[in-house]
């Protein structure tokens, strides 16, 4: 079965890492009530990447920050954006963004794609 995937990498202050967190739990809560098959955040940890560029460096993470690796997975392409549009719909999607603190990373510097799966192992 072939899946649909968004992507995101972004560069999160330390310091807001509990904020930004909690509102991920939330919108992951969301995507996963309105059909998403799979909501995953992950915080790096090892970026020790040789000759290889390291996710930090890629994502232009500075002193204080550190980088959420993320990914929502979907049916199809179709589905995504079935999915995406009641997210974006639902009035409870305005409390999770920007926070109650605020903003807890800038969103200008995430990066993101929307990628078809040509391999599932």
């Amino acid at each position: 079965m072939s899946r649909y995937i968004d992507g995101f990498v972004l560069p999160v202050p330390k310091d807001k890492l509990e904020s930004y967190r909690d509102a991920a739990s939330r919108a992951g809560a969301l995507w996963k009530e309105h059909g998403a098959l799979e909501y995953i955040e992950a915080l790096g940890e090892d970026f020790e990447a040789g000759d290889m560029t390291p996710f930090p460096r890629m994502a232009g993470a500075g002193d204080g920050e550190t980088v959420v690796f993320a990914w929502i997975a979907y049916r199809s392409r179709a589905h995504r954006d079935e999915v995406n549009a009641k997210v974006m719909a639902d009035p409870r999607m305005k409390e999770i963004c920007p926070g109650k603190d605020g903003p807890s990373f800038d969103y200008t510097r995430m990066a993101y794609g929307g990628f078809e799966t040509i391999v599932e192992a």
